[in-house]
């Protein structure tokens, strides 16, 4: 993909989203102190710009984008960012952590696929009207404004999949940078020598080595430049860099893996990578990346996998191939793994190995029963008598309420349903009441609904139909084939082309 855009694609760098080694971080950072200063460095952005047109609940799992954005707003002007203050994004992949919380695969999408994109919140308050066959990255800068919107491609996504996004997740290349550095460095391979000329086309010159041919350890700028090079590897296509920054973040997770519970490490990396976080509300808290980070900490390398959703070429864009691309989203739904296991079953079969619908899947067809359960009602919106409305259906069906009252702040968008220990699946059943809330866990015992603006608008709406319908399967050869395992060589299928 060359033309204009590659002209200026070298000011760009391509953030792998290595977010997630973050969250593993966090696992040792749980001091009463520590939480003070990582609260500190935390930013969320407006969840009133979701759609209000949501994919319900899947039977399993949680969906998490992440994001890389390369605005040159702040420290990120001195690393080579994107032109002016507008914030872009040209690396993005959907994380799908399954129900059995020993599988993971992240699914990129490459930046100049053609997408619908829904209409989307501007700074300004405004909307604006949805676009077809539009570049994905296009979405991230809807309102160019110095942070992004997160929310427009965040909606995006949903729209594009079907599936439910739990929680979007931006990183800056500043904080990339610093956590590259934290760790002392990421092995990675380089498959031909690489010059500056091939960095930026625009010099003129082949210039001087940046990288050797082969293995070695990178960090900090040296870092940004590996994942951003484009041109003189495979076909200088962002096909290809989307395979070598997959490596990047699984060498990422390798190198803190490997370094155990090592403070001296882990404080600054944690401190890096939370500076560097603009996160949806349901993560903006210390405590809340920790309850998210401890559904990742019994997650194999091998079981860390990495793909591309299927694509071809449509002139110098990429278009998704719609059947392998639904079937896909149809598994991750389902919370199956590339190879059509039921990563919910302990057999580990397709189907839980005896033909049957898995756990999950046949509690999703079945009604909401409560079993006396309790639960507190909060009406976080200034609509009188939301919560009362609640608290009767979750009575109709077998819940206990403990309270409906009003909370301070009354603008709440989202509905969020929080549950301590061992309410998991009781919590995750209530999307079922409540389709397009946000579920996490808590410290607090029991169930607390706290509702928003969502169930104001659609108090009993069904979840909406999503492009996923696909009945999941064994997926084809050309999408599992090309999956990447966190614990795989790092020279080991680089790049396309």
């Amino acid at each position: 993909m060359t033309g204009t855009r590659g002209k200026r694609a070298h000011h760009r760098v391509r953030t792998p989203a290595i977010v997630v080694v973050a969250f593993l971080v966090l696992l040792t950072t749980g001091a009463g102190w520590l939480y003070l200063k990582l609260n500190g460095n935390i930013s969320t952005f407006d969840a009133g710009g979701l759609s209000d047109d949501r994919p319900g609940a899947g039977v399993a799992g949680q969906n998490v984008l992440v994001i890389g954005s390369d605005s040159r707003a702040g420290g990120n002007s001195g690393l080579g960012g994107g032109e002016g203050d507008v914030g872009r994004s040209d690396t993005a992949f959907l994380l799908h952590v399954y129900g059995d919380r020993k599988h993971a695969i992240g699914v990129s999408i490459p930046r100049d696929t053609l997408v619908d994109i829904p209409p989307c919140k501007l700074p300004d308050g405004g909307w604006t009207a949805g676009r077809t066959r539009a570049m994905f990255n296009s979405a991230f800068s809807v309102g160019e404004s110095a942070k992004g919107n997160p929310a427009c491609t965040q909606n995006t996504v949903e729209k594009l999949t079907g599936l439910r996004v739990d929680h979007t997740i931006v990183v800056d290349f500043e904080g990339f940078s610093s956590m590259t550095s934290a760790v002392g460095g990421v092995q990675v391979c380089v498959p031909k020598d690489v010059y500056q000329g091939d960095l930026n086309p625009n010099l003129g010159s082949r210039g001087d080595l940046l990288f050797p041919k082969g293995q070695q350890s990178v960090s900090g700028q040296k870092a940004l430049d590996y994942v951003r090079v484009r041109h003189g590897l495979g076909d200088g296509s962002d096909i290809g860099r989307i395979q070598r920054q997959q490596a990047f973040v699984s060498g990422m997770i390798k190198k803190v893996r490997s370094q155990g519970f090592n403070p001296t490490t882990l404080l600054p990396l944690a401190d890096a990578a939370t500076k560097s976080l603009t996160v949806d509300p349901g993560l903006g808290s210390a405590d809340k990346l920790l309850s998210f980070a401890m559904s990742l900490k019994n997650i194999d390398l091998h079981d860390i996998k990495f793909i591309t959703v299927p694509w071809r070429y449509e002139g110098d864009r990429v278009d998704i191939i719609r059947p392998e691309a639904d079937a896909l989203w149809a598994s991750l739904k389902a919370d199956r793994t590339l190879d059509g296991r039921d990563a919910g079953k302990k057999t580990g079969k397709p189907g839980g190995g005896d033909g049957r619908p898995s756990a999950a899947a046949a509690q999703a067809d079945t009604p909401v029963a409560g079993g006396g359960a309790r639960v507190s009602v909060v009406n976080g919106t200034t609509v009188t008598g939301l919560a009362a409305r609640a608290a009767t259906a979750l009575k109709d069906h077998g819940f206990t309420v403990t309270g409906a009252t009003t909370a301070d702040d009354q603008d709440q968008s989202t509905t969020v349903i929080t549950f301590g220990p061992g309410q998991a699946d009781r919590a995750r059943a209530l999307t079922r009441l409540f389709p397009g809330a946000y579920v996490r866990g808590d410290a607090a015992d029991g169930i607390k609904v706290t509702l928003g603006r969502d169930y104001a608008d659609e108090p009993s709406a069904p979840p909406s139909p999503s492009p996923s319908a696909a009945t999941p399967g064994t997926l084809s050869s050309d999408v599992t084939g090309t999956a990447r395992s966190a614990d795989d060589d790092p020279c080991a299928n680089l790049s396309y082309g």
